[in-house]
């Protein structure tokens, strides 16, 4: 037997045969045209021949996973005429080289640009461009490849694998899914929590895997490769009982998030795209506690306009209803960075101007975003909140434009409420000084992921320092303990609304606590629902 590890990013348990899926590779030449009219109607065709397929694909799985399936509509989407098309256009154009080559060089220069990103939303539209160049080669070099996962449900392995892939194989084939590349946030681990497979990433494969018998626990991120008898009898004892809890966890959708003894708990969801509002309401949270407003700034050629942000944020607010939406202002700069934000090289970005600062620094970006916001709180029920504040003076900055903003819109009799405000925690500083920032907004809401990264200088991201960063350190849960106490002097609500939400080994202490609300990814409402339920805080 051999085991193997990686990182848990949907639980869950699977016994079956491994499938290695090796994605087709193309090795497309470059080589100089003399007709680039005919190149240009070649690539033209192929995106139409790729859209017709896109919405073909949309109509097949809508009706069993229609929020997901929109992933292919977003993509046909991108094949409009935009950005992308104009980019292959140019590179055929100035360079005279085949449809193909430029396709897949532009496909390249984007992947390379945005490959470091952590912010789902880039992440998620980089995968798209990937997924439609590859398919706009496929056209073009009159190849068509099938996914055929054969007739048993397997274990399936992969270097890396989009969400579209996984649309295609569909959920009654894929016991579980197991890749190298990819991370918890990434949009293919998202689908696999919103299909219900268990899933891991960081795994070194094998092709050497393909056909073998193997176990994934999908709680601790182990696979178990050439599993003996009293394994496999151990694993299909627990697989049964999973389940069970799983049909149990369902069945709390529509309850209400009060502890054992009785005390109302705020449960919301953290989204970053509008994709997300259907499981926020299929999972019943209570609202959405951060919406990352930043998604609609990346991906692009240039800011977006007033209008198209109110537009989003109005039809965010009308599907909510009566739910609350935070909407956290733009938290740009360190990894979230477009070119025509044109932001500087800094030697250390994690440290440098970004947040609530570059938004200061860049007023009429900001003063737009604040525009959108109260126009749209006329359909909804909004709030916003501010990223990295970290003193008093960046609150009298943000209120003065804030003013500017409503007398703006009252002149011109464009209706608005006067909507609540928040601030998020995530550094030392704003901890050390939360009751003088709790006197300013209407809720506090800790953002545990920099928080802790701040509080331990040890990048989050660094693979280095993997074992050694720790969130449950001793020092992040007395920060928490000293926002909440600092929070409820002034009459604040406090919530956390980091990783460390869903966290449900640490429900119980943070309700202890006395933290008002967690706001967690939707896939996690459910868990975080059953242990809110079952602590008694009378005891």
């Amino acid at each position: 037997m051999e085991i193997y590890k990686g990182t848990a990013t949907f639980p869950g348990i699977a016994i079956g045969r491994i499938l290695i899926y090796q994605r087709n590779e193309y090795q497309i030449r470059q080589y100089l045209t003399s007709d680039v009219k005919k190149e240009l109607e070649d690539f033209h065709t192929a995106r139409q021949q790729v859209q017709k397929l896109l919405r073909q694909l949309y109509e097949q799985n809508s009706s069993i996973q229609e929020s997901r399936a929109r992933v292919f509509l977003e993509q046909a989407k991108l094949l409009d005429p935009g950005s992308f098309q104009r980019a292959v256009e140019g590179i055929i154009s100035s360079e005279k080289v085949n449809a193909a080559y430029a396709v897949m060089t532009t496909r390249d220069e984007l992947v390379n640009t945005f490959r470091n990103l952590e912010e789902p939303a880039i992440r998620e539209r980089i995968d798209h461009i990937r997924e439609i160049s590859n398919r706009l080669i496929e056209v073009l070099g009159g190849i068509s490849p099938k996914i055929d996962l054969g007739e048993e449900p397997v274990i399936l392995v992969s270097e890396s694998l989009a969400p579209t892939e996984m649309m295609e194989m569909g959920k009654e084939k894929l016991l579980a899914v197991v890749t190298h590349q990819g991370s918890i946030v990434s949009h293919t681990s998202i689908m696999a929590k919103t299909m219900g497979i268990p899933s891991m990433v960081d795994v070194e494969i094998s092709q050497d895997w393909d056909g073998e018998e193997a176990i994934l626990d999908g709680y601790t991120g182990t696979l178990y490769l050439h599993p003996d008898s009293e394994l496999r009898k151990e694993y299909a004892i627990r697989q049964k009982a999973d389940m069970k809890e799983q049909e149990e966890l369902l069945k709390l959708k529509d309850q209400n998030d009060c502890t054992a003894d009785g005390r109302k708990v705020g449960l919301y969801a953290n989204t970053g795209s509008l994709d997300d509002l259907n499981s926020v309401l299929f999972y019943g949270a209570a609202g959405i506690g951060l919406l990352r407003s930043e998604f609609q700034y990346l991906g692009r050629e240039n800011y977006p306009r007033e209008n198209e942000l109110f537009l989003a944020y109005k039809k965010i607010g009308e599907t909510m209803g009566d739910r609350p939406v935070v909407i956290r202002t733009a938290d740009l700069g360190a990894d979230k960075q477009a070119d025509y934000l044109d932001i500087p090289d800094e030697v250390n970005p994690i440290m440098g101007n970004r947040g609530i600062r570059l938004c200061l620094d860049r007023r009429r970006m900001f003063k737009a975003q604040l525009r959108a916001i109260y126009r749209a709180s006329a359909y909804g029920n909004l709030s916003m909140m501010y990223p990295m504040i970290t003193s008093e003076e960046e609150i009298d900055e943000i209120e003065q434009i804030i003013r500017e903003v409503k007398e703006g819109l009252t002149e011109k009799n464009i209706p608005f409420k006067n909507i609540r405000t928040g601030i998020m925690i995530e550094t030392p500083a704003a901890v050390m000084i939360s009751r003088e920032l709790a006197k300013r907004v209407d809720f506090l809401s800790i953002g545990t992921n920099d928080l802790t990264q701040y509080t331990l200088a040890m990048d989050r991201q660094n693979p280095l320092l993997r074992n050694k960063y720790n969130d449950h350190h001793p020092a992040i849960l007395r920060m928490v303990q000293m926002v909440v106490e600092a929070g409820h002097r002034e009459n604040c609500r406090v919530c956390i609304c980091g990783e460390l939400a869903a966290d449900t080994a640490l429900t119980e202490t943070f309700l202890r606590m006395g933290v008002d609300a967690l706001s967690v990814v939707p896939a996690c409402i459910l868990p975080v629902r059953k242990a809110i339920r079952e602590t008694d805080l009378s005891k």
